[in-house]
């Protein structure tokens, strides 16, 4: 049989190292570059990551690359959003009906470890410490600098970028050939703060860990996600400029301080080295990137953040990239397809859903820091879930068909609109649409909205 081309992969996070997995595991030849140490080594870089939150996509690829259990038992499950407001009690708001439908909260630098793992068993050959400078796509060389400062150059075959949000294969496709690169930045920014793993090892959580807690303050808001170790990773989301609060306004931890304890006084006394973590990590940036081209001919492709780098709002980010990766990996191995139009399928396939989950991801930052809160978006959330309840070949809640379905995310906006503008619909017909008329109601939804496609 002939030989499988060679791939290289430029980045080693989730997306980079599954794919890497899946190549070699199928016979490829596989070179993966990264510029950060070896995860083996350490525990890798603090202050930036927002947790993971993984489901039903990157869960699937995971489990095609037979690592979806160890990812697991060094994950938290997560069963909704448990909401802070002042004044009340909090109250969980779960993700689907029962714990079948749940998000599981990992830490990057684990799940980067576990697939890491999984591709050099499968033969993958990695080399950290490698930054990538320049390629030269007449001679298809790369130029890279070794963490020590030594040059050097390395021939590719097939390039793919997995290198992130500030991709380095993207700036040298970009000074290659345009590729109608666009960032949108959103008004706000994010800083990484911690609650700290309790002393007891029976207890070590020091609030509820199997949910996704959000502090909702309309205009800004707090989250926290827990890790396996029994700590929380807390992430505060403020406008970077603008009416106070703002990270303006709270530069110092002094004045960050006195916000906590003025608005999130039960979270800041569970964090002791508050102080010196605000000082210590940076201002992380958001938003949205947009490309109209993804590839330079058969020669190089971006993928994940490289390509398409979104929001955080949906937790789908990561899971988007696994799907990336996975669908590049089973074009690769298909026989049937064009090995000069690789690429260019890939996109056309994956790009349409980007877009979707990009647009998605925008509009569910405003439902976590505002309508969590807001007795319209309750009523609605409430009848959506009695509704998929009584006619579940009819209705599915748009996250639901986002976070635990492998419905194209096209689909599910799309079907979202239309489901959406059906609930307000609903709530003008009836005077009790989830309740005594619900069996109404869902007679009706059975006439007024075609079956769901089969979901995945």
């Amino acid at each position: 049989m002939p030989s499988l081309p060679a791939i290289t992969i430029i980045g080693a996070g989730p997306a980079g190292a599954l794919l890497a997995t899946l190549l070699a595991r199928a016979g490829h030849p596989v070179d993966v570059f990264e510029r950060r140490p070896d995860p083996e080594l350490g525990p890798g870089e603090g202050g930036r990551s927002i947790n993971l939150a993984l489901a039903e996509r990157g869960l699937h690829a995971l489990r095609q690359a037979g690592v979806a259990e160890a990812v697991l038992a060094k994950a938290v499950m997560m069963r909704g959003r448990i909401v802070h407001v002042p004044g009340q009690p909090s109250q969980l708001l779960r993700y689907g009906p029962d714990d079948r439908e749940v998000l599981w909260s990992i830490g990057r630098h684990q799940l980067s470890l576990e697939l890491s793992r999984a591709a050099r068993l499968a033969g993958a050959s990695f080399h950290f410490g490698h930054s990538l400078e320049d390629v030269d796509f007449e001679r298809s060389q790369l130029q890279l600098r070794t963490g020590e400062g030594h040059r050097m150059t390395r021939p590719f075959a097939r390039l793919v970028g997995a290198d992130g949000a500030g991709s380095a294969v993207r700036a040298a496709m970009q000074a290659r050939h345009p590729l109608g690169e666009r960032f949108e930045p959103l008004d706000h920014a994010y800083k990484e703060l911690e609650i700290p793993a309790g002393r007891d090892p029976a207890a070590p959580f020091a609030i509820e860990a199997h949910g996704l807690h959000i502090w909702p303050r309309q205009s800004y808001m707090t989250i926290a996600l827990p890790n396996h170790d029994g700590s929380f990773t807390v992430t505060l989301f403020l406008p970077q400029h603008g009416p106070a609060p703002n990270f303006d306004s709270v530069a110092a931890p002094s004045a960050a301080r006195a916000l906590f304890g003025e608005e999130f006084p039960d979270l800041l006394a569970l964090m002791p080295e508050f102080d010196t973590d605000f000082a210590a990590h940076p201002v992380g940036r958001l938003g949205t990137l947009y490309l109209q081209q993804w590839h330079l001919g058969a020669q190089a492709v971006l993928i994940g953040d490289a390509a398409h780098a979104i929001v955080p709002f949906h937790g789908q980010g990561m899971n988007c990239s696994l799907e990336d990766a996975l669908e590049l990996a089973e074009t690769l191995l298909d026989p049937t397809e064009e090995p000069g139009t690789l690429f260019a399928r890939f996109q056309q396939r994956r790009k349409p859903q980007t877009d979707a989950i990009a647009a998605m991801a925008l509009e569910n930052y405003i439902e976590m820091r505002d309508s969590v809160t807001d007795p319209e978006f309750l009523a609605r959330r409430q009848l959506a879930a009695e509704l998929a309840r009584v006619a579940p070949q009819h209705f599915m809640p748009r996250y639901r068909m986002v976070t635990f379905t492998r419905l194209p995310y096209a689909y599910a906006m799309q079907r979202g609109r239309q489901q959406d503008q059906w609930l307000g619909e609903l709530l003008r017909r009836y005077a009790d649409p989830g309740g005594a008329d619900l069996a109404a109601a869902a007679a009706a939804t059975r006439l007024q909205l075609a079956p769901l496609q089969p979901p995945s």
